[in-house]
């Protein structure tokens, strides 16, 4: 039988450990992904949460009550044998990086931008070798060929379970600086979603909140927050 049936057919999941990290067994047997692989685990901790995640099923299999089973298979069956262009797709982000993009106007979301970036982009300067070009309103321009190097190999320093998780972390905050400033743990995960949302939160306090756009921000936010944790968990 597929783990992947819809209905429920264990009693325990449990975490065991194989060569080359951890997995999860249903009432033993061995938990693969979507296309038959084995899902091995880089951490006894990422295994724990997964495990749970299949101990709270109740009738029915469910994906996507199950992000961290998900973002796991994904590593496996997807970003594992094509790490490198996954990789590069991440690091060209760095070519036009959110915190590079300011505003001409107002003086006061400027200035605002200033604040919260310029010290981010003092950080991937000292501790990424990744100095970056400000660039006033949308259009385009090319950063240091350096630069770009230096952050595309930080991107690929990351495992494929990692990277699964920064693809979120980078698309949701639209800033490979702000995904590596936390991924390196120099900002917290609070303070890395806030400074990607320096823009939204001008207009929010400008126009007022949409209840729409609140929920999908809410929405969002907690992927951020899912991602992170995903992260932290691969050891």
């Amino acid at each position: 039988m597929s783990v992947w049936s819809p209905r429920r057919f264990w009693t325990t999941a449990t975490v065991v450990p194989v060569e080359g990290g951890f997995t999860v067994h249903l009432d033993g047997r061995p938990v693969r992904t979507p296309l038959k692989a084995a899902l091995i685990l880089p951490t006894e901790a990422l295994a724990r949460d997964i495990a749970a995640e299949w101990q709270g099923v109740e009738s029915k299999v469910d994906p996507a009550a199950m992000p961290l089973t998900r973002m796991a298979n994904s590593a496996i069956d997807k970003v594992a044998p094509q790490f490198a262009e996954v990789a590069a797709m991440l690091a060209d982000y760095g070519g036009s990086d959110l915190i590079c993009y300011r505003a001409e106007e107002p003086v006061a979301l400027a200035e605002r931008q200033a604040a919260a970036w310029d010290p981010l982009l003092d950080w991937a300067e000292t501790a990424l070798a990744a100095p970056l070009v400000r660039v006033q309103g949308v259009m385009p321009k090319p950063q240091p060929a350096a630069s770009l190097a230096a952050l595309s190999a930080a991107v690929h320093r990351l495992t494929p379970f990692q990277l699964v998780a920064f693809h979120d972390l980078v698309a949701l905050s639209g800033s490979l600086v702000i995904a590596l400033a936390l991924t390196q743990r120099h900002l917290t995960v609070t303070e890395a979603w806030r400074l990607g949302r320096i823009d939204e939160d001008w207009q929010i306090a400008e126009w007022g909140e949409d209840e729409e756009a609140a929920e999908i921000a809410a929405r969002k936010q907690a992927d951020f927050l899912r991602a992170d944790r995903f992260f932290a968990l691969c050891g």
